[in-house]
């Protein structure tokens, strides 16, 4: 378990992480999420000691991470892929680790098969792809099996299997009751991964809830549905309190209605339905709405200009 307490860090004037108090619970995957600049980076060097805070505390396992006499077993963690001897073999960077640590090289040959690096496993670390490097990154992470994963950005560089399976591995490990935390900028990624989100913005806790209700909170009021006969319905909708959006030849947006009210009206209207349901917003629409305005740069594009594309 992760505990931070009105964990604060500035430097000099400037406050990258303010005041943030929340818990990070065993047995589920929790997603970290914020735009660039809103102190997650920080947030997680001082989880792990390599910054210090200017105020509040933050305990894994009920103590600083610091006064752990085993670390690697207590948190395992993912902060720079890129941090390896880049002379050394993925094998012998895993080695070198577990000689210090007291894990045996059985163990090594573990995590290498786990993250499906056995081809490579003698192979200088220097040559490694992007996804090869997170690859022994996560290795690292997971070598003393540790009760706590701290992860930034682990699916970086992954293709479409390598994303399968690192979201399989962090479910599968917080299912046997291991502390899971990622940090990652891919949410549709974190949408099928993590079971509850952290938001943070400009270094301010912006919500701690579970994902389905940040989901519920951000949805509109909005039913979408489909028919046949779509342009008959909106016609029959209309009302001064409700809005009626044409979004396709065969698909209606209405407010002002539940599901359940135009089932009903579309029924003694003996109009057919083909499709019925609450709009849901995606976590990336849910995120952006709520972040909006602790964004640190704002990309804009010139009125009458316009981007080429590479020739």
């Amino acid at each position: 378990m992760i505990e931070a307490k009105n964990l604060t860090k500035k430097y000099g004037d400037k406050i990258a992480v303010d005041d943030l108090t929340f818990t990070v619970r065993p047995g589920i995957v929790t997603g970290f999420l914020g735009p660039n600049g809103a102190g997650k980076s920080t947030t997680m060097r001082m989880i792990l000691g390599l910054d210090a805070p200017s105020g509040g505390t933050v305990t894994v396992g009920g103590e600083p991470y610091r006064k752990h006499p085993r670390p690697m077993q207590v948190v395992g963690a993912l902060l720079e892929a890129r941090a390896v001897h880049t002379s050394r073999s993925a094998y012998n960077h895993l080695l070198s680790l577990a000689a210090t640590h007291g894990i045996s090289r059985s163990r090594v040959v573990e995590v290498i098969e786990m993250v499906g690096l056995q081809d490579v496993a003698r192979k200088r670390a220097g040559g490694f792809s992007l996804g090869m490097g997170q690859r022994l990154g996560i290795a690292s992470a997971l070598l003393a099996d540790p009760e706590t994963l701290i992860l930034d950005e682990p699916v970086n560089g992954l293709d479409p299997e390598g994303i399968r399976w690192i979201r399989n591995l962090l479910k599968g490990l917080a299912a046997d009751g291991h502390t899971v935390f990622v940090s990652s900028h891919l949410m549709s990624e974190m949408a099928l991964t993590a079971e509850h989100v952290i938001v943070v913005g400009r270094g301010r806790l912006m919500a701690d809830m579970p994902m389905s209700e940040l989901l519920a909170q951000a949805s509109s009021s909005a039913v979408v549905l489909r028919s046949p006969d779509a342009a008959a319905l909106a016609d029959a909708l209309v009302a001064p309190d409700i809005t009626v959006a044409r979004t396709g030849h065969e698909t209606l947006e209405v407010t002002g209605l539940t599901a359940a009210q135009v089932g009903d009206r579309a029924r003694d209207l003996h109009i057919s339905l083909h499709g019925l349901a609450p709009k849901q917003v995606s976590l990336e629409e849910a995120f952006m709405e709520m972040t909006r305005d602790e964004v640190e740069y704002h990309a804009h594009t010139p009125i009458g200009h316009h981007v080429r594309s590479a020739s």
